[in-house]
């Protein structure tokens, strides 16, 4: 509670100096009846009757009511007549100080005048809480988004541990791969080439199977996806996505050659490779 009235009267100081300044440099109204220091302390009671309203009627509203006094977040019901109120009064005030301190003829332009001067106040309140809300949303969205970020990792982590079997046609050849292991796969006429990676260095095995069948059997692990008609690869793998006027290839992280990119299959590559924060 302290913080928020900490808070609070921080920005009805700088208000109270703002409604100083406007009136002192735009003069609304007639006050050049005194000498220059005078005419400062004039001026300078508006800004005093600003501040004094805003934290009477701030205070008064929140001992009435029990709320904090503020329009962020979920509407406030007490916030529209707290407004209404410090216009009433502050416009009231300022016409009493002017006609009586500054003996000034009260008309309905200047009338006007001060009530649209009281009406700044309680915008730049509306604007401020505006603000302040939405700097808390924005923090409560981020913490999400971590969260979100961290289940996330903890599911591709989860995904890469597993092991996939590729089994040929005749079932005569098996290879048990993690899918951390498995760079990309390309066809090779009657054959599959699988390229992964062991320690430090990249192997091939070929499998006589099509690449139609491979894919299907990867269709499960959202990491892999085609980028040509004859390769599918693991965007885990992708370093970068590259492009030399309407050739499109992609970088393995660690191997030497590029492998191609058509355009049938670019924006889909293109969206899997932001996902894992690859490009």
């Amino acid at each position: 509670m302290a913080k928020v009235l900490s808070e609070r009267l921080r920005l009805f100081l700088s208000i109270g100096f703002g409604i100083f300044l406007f009136i002192l440099f735009f003069q609304p109204f007639p006050v050049d009846r005194f000498d220059f220091n005078n005419n400062l302390l004039f001026v300078a009671g508006f800004g005093a009757i600003t501040l004094l309203f805003l934290i009477l009627v701030y205070l008064v509203f929140r001992w009435l009511t029990g709320e904090n006094i503020s329009n962020s977040g979920e509407p406030i019901r007490s916030f529209y007549l707290y407004e209404l109120t410090f216009i009433a009064l502050s416009s009231v005030a300022f016409a009493f100080y002017l006609r009586y301190v500054g003996s000034t003829k009260i008309s309905f332009f200047i009338m006007f005048r001060m009530i649209f001067i009281c009406l700044i106040s309680p915008v730049v309140i509306r604007l401020y809480d505006i603000y302040i809300s939405m700097g808390e949303q924005i923090g409560l969205l981020t913490s999400e988004k971590k969260i979100i970020e961290g289940r996330v990792g903890k599911f591709e982590e989860d995904i890469l541990n597993r092991t996939v079997q590729f089994i040929s046609e005749n079932n005569a050849e098996i290879l048990t791969l993690l899918i951390s292991e498995i760079a990309f796969i390309k066809s090779a006429d009657n054959y599959v080439e699988i390229v992964y990676k062991q320690g430090e260095s990249f192997k091939k095995s070929l499998i006589r199977n099509t690449l139609k069948n491979i894919e299907l059997q990867l269709s499960e692990y959202p990491n892999f996806v085609r980028c040509h008609r004859m390769c599918v690869l693991n965007r885990y793998f992708v370093e970068k996505l590259s492009r030399s006027y309407n050739n499109h290839w992609v970088t393995i992280k660690g191997y030497t050659d590029k492998i191609p990119v058509s355009r049938q299959y670019l924006l889909k590559l293109r969206e899997a490779i932001q996902i894992s924060g690859g490009e």
